[in-house]
C-alpha cells in the first residue's frame, strides 16, 4: 500500500496575511513561522523560521501590485526548495500581471508567460489559481494547475438573496462565458454589454444586447480594477429600464477612484472575495465581501489527500435544465 504524506504546512508572504491564516485554519493547521522584511535599501528578505524538510507546502501569496508581492513569493519558493520541502505548491488567490496575456500589438510582452516562466524556474511542483483573467494562462504552466472558481460562493449569495426577474449581465464579451454560467446557475436570462475600450483601464459602452427593463441586473466579472467599465455599464442598464442593479467579481483591485466610482453608481451591492486584501481600504457598505478561505483550503485538503478537485467546480459549469 502506497504512504501518503499529509504533513501539510501553510507559508505566506505580505500579500494578504488574513486571508491565508483563514485557509491554514480550515485546514487544522498553524500558519508556518516566517519572517518576510525588507533591508533598509528596500530589498525582500524571507526566512522560513521552521522546519519544513519533507513538508507538503503550500505558500498562500496573490501577486498583485506592488511588484514585492511577486518578489517575495518567488523568494518563498526558492527558500522552500532549498529546505528541502517535499512538494512546493504556489497558491496564487489572484494572478497579477495575466492582463498582457498574449502579443496584440507590436513591441509588447506577453507578462503573463514571463511571470509563469519565473514562478516555475524559481522551483514550484505545482499551481492552485482563482478566476484567471484568461484562461489560457494555464498552459503557460508545464506543471500540474488546479484552476479554481469563485462561482459557487458568489452563485450561492445570489440564491440567498432570492431576487425575481433576475438577468445576468456580461459587461463585455470576454466576461460572457462566465456570465452564461451564471445565468445557468441561477436560472436567469443573459443580456451583454457591447463595450469599446480605446485603451488600458478607459471603456465605452457602446451597446446593450438584451431586455433589462423592469429586471434585477447582476452584472458578473472576474476582477474590477479602475471600477469606469462596470460603473458605466451600470449607468446603461439603468438607462434601459432596469430595476436593481448588483455586480459581482472575483477580484477586487479598487484602483485609483475606484471606490468613489462604484460608491457613487448606481450599483446597489459590490461583491468580491477576499483573493486581494481589502483591509487598508476604506469601503462603504456597499461592498460585500466573502471568504474564498474554505474553497482554497478545501482543494488544499484534497490535492494533500490525493483526492478529486473536480467536485469542487460543479456550480461553475452548471448546464440549463
Amino acid at each position: 500500500m502506497m504512504t501518503r504524506h499529509t504533513d501539510i504546512k501553510v507559508v505566506t508572504g505580505n500579500a494578504n496575511r488574513a486571508l491565508a491564516a483563514e485557509i491554514a485554519t480550515y485546514v487544522d493547521v498553524e500558519l508556518t513561522a516566517c519572517q518576510v522584511s525588507r533591508f533598509s535599501d528596500g530589498e525582500v528578505r524571507v526566512q522560513i523560521d521552521e522546519n519544513i524538510r519533507g513538508a507538503d507546502l503550500f505558500i498562500v501569496q496573490p501577486t498583485n501590485a506592488p511588484a514585492e508581492n511577486l518578489m517575495e513569493l518567488l523568494m518563498l519558493i526558492e527558500a522552500a526548495r532549498r529546505a528541502s520541502a517535499m512538494r512546493i505548491t504556489a497558491v496564487m488567490p489572484y494572478y497579477g500581471y495575466a492582463r498582457q496575456d498574449r502579443k496584440d500589438r507590436p513591441r509588447v510582452p506577453i507578462t503573463a508567460k514571463l511571470v509563469a516562466n519565473l514562478i516555475t524556474t524559481a522551483g514550484v511542483d505545482r499551481i492552485i489559481t482563482l478566476d484567471l483573467h484568461a484562461s489560457q494562462i494555464q498552459g503557460f504552466f508545464d506543471l500540474p494547475h488546479d484552476h479554481l472558481y469563485s462561482a459557487p460562493l458568489i452563485n450561492e449569495y445570489f440564491r440567498d438573496l432570492n431576487l425575481e426577474k433576475l438577468v445576468v449581465v456580461s459587461p463585455d464579451v470576454g466576461s460572457l462565458k462566465m456570465a452564461r454560467a451564471t445565468a445557468n446557475s441561477l436560472g436567469a436570462e443573459l443580456a451583454i454589454v457591447d463595450k469599446r475600450r480605446p485603451k488600458p483601464n478607459v471603456a465605452e459602452v457602446m451597446n446593450l444586447i438584451g431586455d433589462v427593463s423592469g429586471k434585477n441586473v447582476l452584472i458578473r466579472d472576474d476582477m474590477v480594477d479602475t471600477g469606469g467599465s462596470i460603473c458605466q455599464a451600470a449607468v446603461a442598464l439603468k438607462e434601459n429600464g432596469a430595476r436593481d442593479v448588483f455586480a459581482a467579481a472575483t477580484h477586487g483591485i479598487l484602483s485609483g477612484q475606484a471606490i468613489e466610482r462604484i460608491n457613487g453608481s448606481p450599483i446597489e451591492r459590490m461583491i468580491l472575495t477576499d483573493s486581494v486584501d481589502h483591509s487598508a481600504k476604506n469601503l462603504s457598505k456597499k461592498f460585500v465581501i466573502l471568504s474564498c478561505a474554505e474553497l482554497i483550503g478545501e482543494a488544499i485538503r484534497r490535492i494533500s489527500d490525493e483526492e478529486s478537485v473536480s467536485s469542487l467546480f460543479e456550480d461553475t459549469f452548471r448546464q440549463p435544465v
